[in-house]
């Protein structure tokens, strides 16, 4: 679903996925037996990870979560995306 966004693209996705989650977070907070809603909050969790992985392989991580372990300690020394760093 997100092959061949570009960078601010990507980005809106990942907001947006990001909200999906913490709407969701916050619905299983009141209803945590409700499996149709366990479900949707699992595939926005999926969702979120590969968007985090593909913007960390195109642009660098957003987060430390999704830094390379294996490559020099870089992750922070882009400009930030609300910089506008990547434009």
């Amino acid at each position: 679903m997100t092959q061949n966004k570009n960078r601010e693209q990507l980005l809106w996705w990942i907001t947006m996925v990001n909200f999906m989650m913490a709407d969701l977070t916050q619905y299983l907070d009141t209803h945590p037996y409700d499996e149709a809603a366990m479900d949707s909050f699992r595939h926005y969790a999926n969702l979120y990870n590969k968007a985090m992985k593909e913007y960390a392989a195109l642009y660098g991580p957003l987060t430390v979560a999704t830094a390379a372990p294996d490559k020099s300690w870089c992750w922070a020394q882009s400009k930030n995306p609300w910089e506008r760093g990547y434009l």
